[in-house]
């Protein structure tokens, strides 16, 4: 790796790829790699040898698993690159890395445009308020449509996305494109992979469709710069760097999103899109300062973008189990870090020693002794951090906001295969759940069986493998059950007494609570409404705690209750007897029967599905899909397929995808992702309940 310079904040860019699996996020990352002398030779993802894609799974299935960072060079500028998956199972990996990005690209297929993952990154980066430009890839497929993949964006991502290019050609015909900038054609060189191309006068059959494409694109930039509108309007020649300007302005604001096109497994279009995510991108400078709480004063303050701050900075991932150690990847948003410092983790309270500091290529690293506002590295010697602990400076600690990550939907119950394997799969399952904070692990109090959860099965089978290549676990899995949720409909009270006396010091706990519903994702709310009756303060935590806890098996089969509001309206307490574990009994007892109470129901996780299907197989795909309890949202054509947007429950999803390949010989592909909870019907809830009551599996 090469030696590593301090580069200016405004010359630095952090940014992520981020597209729907299949749309050419890592060929791109790849061919980036290539033109900026990061590699030396473009691995395939095809072939197994993508630089980005390291672990054994990721070159076998030939998809992305887990984000992996690098850092590039380009006309002067540090690029720091995050590749993420376009998996739905391991969408976590896009939220934390938006969490901690400036800018994004979105990469989209020119033949199938907008798809149903593309959309999750989309309302991810938006909720991140990343600003980002648009990659149309894969125009030299068959079927690609340019104009179409952009008003997809347009209509179903709601984004004001402009063409600052055109193609020339499409699908076998894909030449290179205009550059409605420089209003130039290039032509990129076959012989030696796209490095070298020709910059010529635009075509005579283009030159009117580039015309209108540069005006719509003036047009929408012309608010944005006074003397950009007056030369429009006169008619005057306008030069590139003057529309550069007000167009990066606008991308920083997300009220414009850039489009570029190109083909990067054919290497055209990558050397335009580096010159993009220098020219709209923005550097750690043009985002606002972050902001935090001071965990002393309770007050909000504030860190700007310098090395004169103190330091700050966010672990948005970790890697455990790899040679150098635990691997702590962070975000520097402020100030300086050297090696052998000890700073402070914000969020536990505790000082820890950075070992050292590694800048990462993929599985790769290189020692810095400084780490600098605005870089992305990742730190040795970190014992006890997690995903989203905030680290800082020990004299001026401040609290960066928390991530939030989607609840798995998804268990299997696991165990090792011989007694000597359990401490082995102990250690696996704590150094994976590290690492992933949407896998998890509990212990079934009831069968005594380990359940692990995840996002989806292809999520949990990565899992399993790991465990086996890895950490050499040989262990059995169940067979994938659901995440059921429980809730209620209704208003219901419940009344919690735990008394005992047993010749000394007894027990008293007393709570009376009113249970009601709450919107779908609204949460748990704990309210007092005590009226003429008080309860220690520590009492009421003790009570809130307590109720949290029975929360997590709920009065049905079990599962985990959700959405409710919890008001304590009544109670007393014992001068003597009285404790906080009273108390939490007390509100668990008070809690059950509340919620029996309230018409308790048993919720289920639906997927969004769409499947991509030629006509003549249109009908079986319907037909099949009405008898999993499916609903039918719409049909599109999408070339010579049609498109079928469906809903249905998770647990009519195992094994789906060998069902289509059977339906359709083969021809049909399939997407889905988690959409939200719905009540099930009742008599398929009473079979589950009756099926599960008593044990979860």
């Amino acid at each position: 790796m090469e030696q590593i310079r301090n580069y200016p904040l405004e010359k630095t860019r952090n940014i992520g790829l981020m597209a729907h699996i299949d749309a050419g996020k890592t060929t791109t990352t790849e061919r980036i790699l290539y033109y900026t002398g990061k590699v030396h030779r473009m691995g395939e993802v095809d072939d197994g040898a993508a630089t980005m894609d390291w672990m054994e799974q990721e070159k076998q299935r030939g998809i992305t698993i887990t984000s992996a960072a690098t850092t590039c060079f380009w006309n002067g500028h540090r690029i720091n690159i995050i590749d993420t998956p376009g998996h739905v199972d391991f969408t976590v990996e896009v939220e934390r890395s938006l969490r901690i990005l400036d800018g994004a690209i979105i990469i989209f297929c020119g033949v199938a445009g907008v798809e149903p993952q593309s959309e999750t990154v989309w309302r991810q980066a938006n909720k991140y308020k990343v600003p980002r430009i648009v990659f149309i890839n894969k125009l030299d497929r068959v079927g690609t449509d340019f104009e179409k993949a952009v008003e997809m964006i347009r209509e179903r991502l709601r984004a004001n996305a402009i063409p600052t290019q055109i193609p020339i050609g499409q699908g076998d015909s894909f030449r290179g494109m205009v550059d409605l900038v420089t209003m130039t054609a290039r032509f990129y060189h076959q012989e030696n992979l796209g490095a070298t191309y020709d910059d010529l006068p635009i075509p005579p059959e283009l030159r009117e469709a580039a015309v209108q494409s540069r005006e719509n694109l003036l047009e929408a930039l012309s608010e944005y710069d006074d003397r950009l509108l007056e030369k429009f309007l006169e008619g005057e020649e306008i030069k590139a760097n003057e529309i550069i300007s007000p167009l990066r302005k606008a991308t920083l604001k997300g009220e414009i999103i850039p489009v570029l096109c190109g083909a990067a497994f054919r290497n055209q279009g990558v050397q335009r899109l580096l010159d993009g995510i220098v020219d709209y991108l923005p550097s750690p400078l043009d985002m606002p300062p972050v902001t935090g709480t001071n965990p002393y004063t309770e007050e909000e303050e504030q860190r700007k973008a310098s090395p004169n701050e103190p330091f700050s900075a966010l672990v948005f991932k970790i890697m455990a189990g790899t040679q150098a150690g635990k691997l702590a990847f962070v975000r520097s948003y402020s100030g300086r870090l050297k090696a052998g410092s000890v700073v402070l983790n914000v969020s536990t309270g505790k000082r820890e020693r950075v070992g050292r500091i590694l800048l990462m290529h993929a599985n790769r690293s290189q020692d810095r002794q400084e780490l600098v506002a605005g870089e992305i590295a990742a730190l040795v010697g970190l014992k006890k951090v997690t995903t989203g602990d905030t680290l800082s400076a020990v004299e001026r600690p401040i609290l960066l906001e928390k991530m939030e990550f989607p609840k798995p939907v998804i268990s299997v119950a696991i165990e090792p295969r011989t007694k000597a394997d359990q401490d082995q799969l102990d250690l696996a399952l704590r150094r994976l759940s590290e690492e992933d904070p949407t896998f998890t692990v509990e212990m079934n109090k009831e069968t005594g069986q380990t359940i692990i959860s995840g996002m989806g099965e292809l999520h949990l089978e990565v899992i399993t493998e790991r465990m086996l290549r890895e950490f050499k676990v040989r262990a059995r899995v169940g067979n994938p059950q659901v995440a059921y949720r429980e809730t209620i409909i209704q208003v219901g009270e419940g009344e919690g007494k735990f008394i005992r006396q047993t010749g000394g010091r007894g027990q008293y706990g007393h709570v009376i609570i009113r249970l009601s519903p709450r919107e779908s994702g609204e949460g748990f709310s704990f309210q007092t409404a005590l009226q003429g009756v008080f309860i220690p303060k520590e009492y009421i935590k003790a009570t809130e705690k307590g109720l949290k806890e029975t929360m997590r098996n709920g009065v049905l089969a079990g599962y985990p209750v959700e959405d409710v509001e919890v008001e304590l309206i009544g109670g007393s307490y014992h001068d003597v007897d009285s404790s906080e574990l009273a108390f939490r009994i007390a509100a668990s007892m008070a809690f059950r029967q509340a919620a029996l109470r309230a018409s308790p129901v048993l919720l289920e996780p639906i997927v969004s599905l769409e499947v991509v299907v030629p006509e003549s197989y249109l009908g079986n795909v319907m037909g099949n899909l009405n008898s999993k309890r499916g609903k039918i949202e719409g049909i599109t054509t999408r070339g010579e397929n049609r498109v079928i947007e469906a809903s249905l429950p998770l647990s009519e999803m195992f094994g789906y995808a060998t069902d289509l390949r059977s339906l359709t010989q083969g021809r049909a592909l399939h997407s889905m992702h988690f959409s939200r909870y719905a009540k099930v019907p009742k008599p398929i809830a009473e079979e589950i309940i009756s099926r599960l009551r008593g044990r979860r599996f």
